[in-house]
C-alpha cells in the first residue's frame, strides 16, 4: 500500500533537513574554492537557504 500524501510530504521534509544539515557541515569545513559548489547544491535542495548569511549571523552570535 502506498503512502498518503501527507506522509510523503513529511518524508521529503525530513530528507531535505538531513541533507541541508550535511551540506551545512561541509560548508563550515570547506575552503574558499569549494564553498560556491556547496552553495549551488544547497540552492537545488532549498532555494531560500542562504549559507553566507547564516555563517555571518553565527559568527556575530559567538562574538
Amino acid at each position: 500500500m502506498g503512502r498518503v500524501e501527507r506522509q510523503r510530504d513529511l518524508a521529503r521534509k525530513r530528507t531535505r533537513r538531513a541533507k541541508l544539515r550535511r551540506l551545512r557541515e561541509k560548508y563550515r569545513k570547506a575552503n574558499e574554492s569549494e564553498r560556491p559548489e556547496i552553495i549551488e547544491k544547497v540552492r537545488l535542495v532549498s532555494p531560500l537557504v542562504n549559507l553566507v548569511e547564516e555563517e555571518a549571523n553565527q559568527e556575530k552570535a559567538e562574538s
